[in-house]
């Protein structure tokens, strides 16, 4: 079973964090993403996995191939 733990994803910030929980703008701080359009490469894991159904309906994410990594 392929669970994509080692794969590279682009995660973006499309919605705003007013009116989110703290929890859910703490989270989506220790991504890495400040301010929305921001994007961050991450390599995926279980513990990722968790953050993002946390911030599910705020972000979008996107597997990486070689050399998209910006």
């Amino acid at each position: 079973m392929d669970d994509g733990v080692g794969t590279k994803v682009r995660i973006t910030l499309r919605g705003s964090l007013i009116g989110q929980t703290q929890s859910q703008r703490r989270t989506v701080w220790a991504l890495g993403l400040r301010r929305i359009g921001a994007a961050r490469v991450h390599t995926m894991t279980p513990g990722l996995r968790g953050a993002l159904r946390k911030v599910e309906h705020l972000v979008d994410v996107s597997e990486v191939t070689d050399g998209q990594h910006r």
